[in-house]
Order: C-alpha cells, then sequence, then structure tokens
C-alpha cells in the first residue's frame, strides 16, 4: 500500500490511534517511579526488590526492540499492532490485580513485551503512512506528545495514589488502551510490505542472555554480597554471550543487530553518551521519590509535585532540542548538559534532613534542563553520522543498549543507598537513610564527570571527508524562480515570493556552516567541487540522472549498486 492510497481522514485517524497508544504506554513506563513506594509496601518487599519493577521492565524492552525489526518484516502490520496491544493490556491486568511480587513482575514483563513492539512500530508506521513533505511534522508531533508524557506521569501518579490507591493507574491505562484497540481494529491496514525471512534464533537467545546477565548481575549486587555466585557466574555468563554475540553479528553479512557501525566515531560517541544518560537519569528518578516519600515522610502528591517543574522544563525545551542542535551544534549541548547534570548531583549529595524538598524540586529542575539537552540531541547526532540504510540498525542498538545502561543505573544506585544507608546506621543513626542518598547523588557526579569528559573529547571537530575518502562534491544551483517553485511542491501550498527567499536564504545560511564545520571548505566556492549543475532547466528525475551518470563514471564498483 502506498501513501496515496491512504485518504487523509484515515491517516489523521491512524496518527491519532498510534499517539494515545505511545502515551498511555510511555506513561506507565515513569508513573512507576512515584508508584513504587507505595507498591513495596503493599506487596511487602525491599527497595532493593522493588526497583527491579521498573529494571526489569526496561530490560524486558531492550531485548524486545530488536526482534521487532524482525517481526515487521514478517507479520503483517495491522495483525502485528493490534497483537502488541492485547500483550501490553494483558500485563496491565495482571498488574492491576496482582497479590504478590511475582505476579506483579510477571505483569511488568509483559507490558515491557507489548510496549516495546508498539514503540518500535509507531515509528515505522509514521514515517510510511505520511508524504515526504509532512513526515517531519508528524514525527515532531509525535516526539512532543511521547516526550511529554513520561515526565508529567510521576506528578499525576501521585495524585491518583493518594486518592485511589496505585492499582488504578493500571486500570486506567487498561481502558485507554481498549479502546486504542478497538479503534486500531477498524483503522488499521497493512502499510508495510513482509518478506519471509529467516530468524535468527541463537542470535536472540545470545542477546538476551548478555543483555539480561549483565542486568541481573550487577542488580543482585544489591541484596547479594559481590563475592555471591549469584552475582559473579551470571555475571560471567552475560559476558561471555555478550562476547559470543559480538563475534557472530560480525561475522554476519546480514547480522541480527549490525554492530559493525560502532567503528564510527561519532556514532560510537553518542551511544557512550546516551548510555551514561540513562544510567544516571533511571537511577535519579528511582532516588528522588524514595527520598521525598520514605526518608522524609511525605505522600506520593508531594513527590509527583517535587518532580513537576522539572517535568514542565523537560517538555518545554524537548520540542526546541533539535532547533538548538541545528543552532549550536552538538559539542556545546552536550558540554553544557553534562555541566548541568553534574552540578545537579552534586548539589543532591549535600542535602541533609533540614533541605527543603522545593529547594530538591530546584535542583531537579538543573537535572531536567540536561536530559531535555541531551536526550534527543544525541540521537540525532549519532544517526546524523552512519549510512541512510543503517539507521534502522543504529537506532535499534542506540535504543537497546541505553535501555539496559538506564536498568543497570537504577540496580546500581538504589544498591548503593541502600548499603550506604545500612552500613552507617550505627554512625548516622536516624540520618543513615539521608546519607545513602548523599552518597548515591556523589556517585551520579562522578559518572556525570565522565560523561563531560566524553562530551569534550568526543565531539571535537572531524571532516566527513576523512571518514569517507571515496567522495565527490557536487554543487547544484538554480535561479530564484526555480527554487520557489521547488518549495511550493514541497510544502504543498503556494509560497509567498518574499516570504520564500528568506526561507531559502535561512537554508543556505545552515547548508554554509553545516558544510564548512564537517568538510574545512567554503560553501560557495566552486572550485572546490568536481561538477556543479544548473538545474534550473532540469526536472528533479533528469539532475537524478545527471548526477547518478557522474558518481558511477567516477567510481565504476557502485554501478552494481
Amino acid at each position: 500500500m502506498t501513501q496515496t492510497d491512504i485518504s487523509d481522514r484515515k491517516r489523521k485517524l491512524i496518527f491519532v490511534n498510534i499517539v494515545i497508544s505511545c502515551i498511555a504506554s510511555s506513561m506507565l513506563a515513569t508513573a512507576l517511579t512515584t508508584a513504587l513506594p507505595p507498591i513495596i509496601g503493599d506487596l511487602n518487599v525491599s527497595v532493593t526488590t522493588g526497583q527491579w519493577l521498573t529494571s526489569g521492565y526496561s530490560l524486558a524492552m531492550a531485548i524486545t526492540m530488536p526482534l521487532t525489526a524482525f517481526l515487521i518484516d514478517r507479520f503483517p502490520t495491522k495483525k502485528l499492532y493490534c497483537t502488541a496491544i492485547l500483550i501490553f493490556n494483558a500485563g496491565l491486568l495482571i498488574s492491576a490485580v496482582s497479590v504478590n511480587f511475582p505476579m506483579m513482575m510477571l505483569g511488568r514483563l509483559v507490558q515491557a513485551a507489548g510496549n516495546g513492539m508498539l514503540s518500535s512500530m509507531a515509528q515505522v508506521i509514521i514515517l510510511t503512512i505520511f508524504p515526504p513533505e509532512k513526515k517531519g511534522t508528524a514525527m515532531g508531533w509525535y516526539g512532543l506528545s511521547v516526550g511529554a508524557a513520561p515526565v508529567v506521569a510521576p506528578t499525576i501518579a501521585g495524585m491518583v495514589i493518594d486518592v485511589v490507591g496505585w492499582r488504578m493507574i493500571f486500570i486506567a491505562a487498561l481502558a485507554i488502551m481498549i479502546i486504542a484497540l478497538i479503534n486500531a481494529a477498524f483503522v488499521f491496514e497493512n502499510f508495510l510490505d513482509t518478506v519471509k525471512t529467516k530468524f535468527d534464533v541463537l542470535s536472540f537467545v545470545l542477546s538476551a542472555f548478555a543483555f539480561g546477565g549483565i542486568t541481573l548481575g550487577i542488580g543482585n549486587i544489591g541484596s547479594c554480597s559481590p563475592s555471591d555466585v549469584r552475582v559473579w557466574l551470571v555475571l560471567i555468563i552475560g559476558a561471555a554471550a555478550a562476547v559470543v554475540f559480538a563475534k557472530r553479528q560480525i561475522g554476519m553479512e546480514k547480522p541480527f543487530l549490525e554492530l559493525r557501525i560502532l567503528a564510527n566515531r561519532e556514532y560510537a560517541v553518542s551511544v557512550a553518551g546516551s548510555m551514561l544518560l540513562y544510567f544516571i537519569l533511571m537511577g535519579s528518578s528511582i532516588l528522588i521519590p524514595l527520598y521525598v516519600q520514605q526518608t522524609m515522610g511525605l505522600s506520593a502528591t508531594i513527590s509527583g509535585l517535587v518532580m513537576l517543574p522539572g517535568s514542565l522544563v523537560t517538555a518545554v525545551i524537548s520540542p526546541f532540542a533539535g532547533r538548538l542542535y541545528d543552532k549550536v551544534g552538538m559539542r556545546i549541548l552536550f558540554i553544557v548538559g553534562s555541566i548541568c547534570m553534574m552540578v545537579s548531583n552534586l548539589l543532591m549529595g549535600f542535602i541533609d534532613m533540614e533541605t527543603s524538598v522545593w529547594t530538591v524540586s530546584g535542583f531537579n529542575v538543573i537535572r531536567s534542563i540536561s536530559i531535555a539537552c541531551l536526550m534527543m540531541p544525541l540521537v540525532t547526532w549519532g544517526a546524523n553520522h552512519v549510512r541512510p540504510e543503517m539507521t534502522a540498525h543504529a537506532t535499534a542498538l542506540l535504543t537497546s543498549l541505553r535501555t539496559i545502561a538506564g536498568a543497570i543505573g537504577t540496580a546500581v544506585f538504589v544498591a548503593v543507598m541502600t548499603a550506604v544507608a545500612e552500613g552507617s546506621a550505627g554512625e548516622y543513626g536516624e540520618n543513615a537513610s539521608i546519607h545513602g542518598v548523599n552518597v548515591a547523588f556523589l556517585v551520579m557526579a562522578a559518572v556525570s564527570a565522565v560523561m563531560l569528559l566524553v562530551a569534550i573529547i568526543g565531539t571535537r571537530a572531524s571532516h566527513l571527508f576523512r571518514n569517507y575518502p571515496k567522495h565527490a562534491g557536487i554543487f547544484l544551483q538554480a535561479d530564484m524562480q526555480s527554487r520557489l517553485d521547488r518549495l511550493e511542491r514541497t510544502v504543498g501550498r503556494p509560497a509567498k515570493t518574499e516570504k520564500g527567499e528568506k526561507h531559502l536564504e535561512r537554508e543556505d545560511r545552515e547548508r554554509a556552516r553545516y558544510y564548512n564545520k564537517f568538510t574545512g571548505k567554503r560553501w560557495l566556492d566552486l572550485t572546490e567541487y568536481d561538477m556543479t549543475l544548473d538545474t534550473t532547466h532540469f526536472t528533479d528525475e533528469q539532475a537524478k540522472e545527471i548526477i547518478i551518470n557522474f558518481i558511477t563514471a567516477r567510481f565504476p564498483e557502485l554501478k552494481q549498486l
């Protein structure tokens, strides 16, 4: 099915369904940060055990995401999407009626499997059903909706918990997703092409053991001694599986997950930065509600309100993150964001029982500025430095690794807080709990310093020509009227001359800045190019054919492509 086969009305209905489904599922992912303390109390488990409701969820999602690429290629869109909602709904129902921790954990894992499929499919479907000139707008609204939902979820969850209890979080999400399922059954069609591809079972099993073993081993440190077999043996199994998995993927012509893109320095730095960010982010997202509710003895509503200012800051800045990236580049954003994260964690490392929770809320705002500046720009920066055909693998690999890092961060920082609090009970007495929080945030500050070092060293200017020695410089030009005509065809409505010219001038300035930064050459110096082509009297297809002929003549080995 092509884009022209879908009416505008159906396209909008599909888009609304995707946005609502993803908002409900993504909100639930962070609502548990506020709901965790009362759930731990009701199910009678420790904080170290209870944190697996969030870290285990993240782990299951990370394992599911690489699998989704195969599922999308193999099964019809409508059937797969509806199945994903059904799986997610089953997990919600299990959690809503759970009477013990294993039952709750099972519900969270089932939810993660469904959400992993939904979040991966959403972007693929949006990019398929919308024409090129509308994809950017659609993805922008999708990103704003899905990005804002998780940051306001803790506040809403806190209020719901105080009024009707934590089970209502799952019940409300289930009601929304049932409506989404019914709607999807009527409006969805099979938009994506399917092919019969062989599923690499061994690679999937190895990835599950690798991700699961490493995360489980580190998570067990919170309740076991490092010398305990449940720690070191599980870590060894996970590390061994990771090595075998990596060697298998590198040696395959068509790997389950393409790891060779990590050889690209900029992409590797973006992955490292994203992993460090999520390592800190998920840990602090758990520790702040625990501090407010358990250490300070305040309600879940207050806990949510403490997080609210930071959530609003993230929601306001996030939609403009891409524009900030275009204006100032990744280096400045990366460095400033890392500094904000380090400062926030250092300040949290020196709070005490007399510190107002609203002061803590202010520290969280600084942290939220860092998150807004780093999260999406790092993904964009990394994707821009890989070949277009590798974008799907690059996104899947980065998303999976940062999700795993978040799960590990949650386990590590809760373990640090718990171990320090228990170990210092004799010396600090009733202040042992706040001492544990202090030390955990100081460790986060140290990790933030590592992230800052990665930002300074990893974003030093590099030229595309160095990374791609086989290249050709082609400069396309046209008179102003031809460019305005093309602009009108692109946006789908008449382009007023004065406004259109200003738009094109702004584009030229951005192109010049980008070209100079990444090639070290001047934008309008035609002597720097291998070919210049005036496209005024050519159609787009004719210009494309001329360029292809020039490239294949210069690089004959590309003719087969």
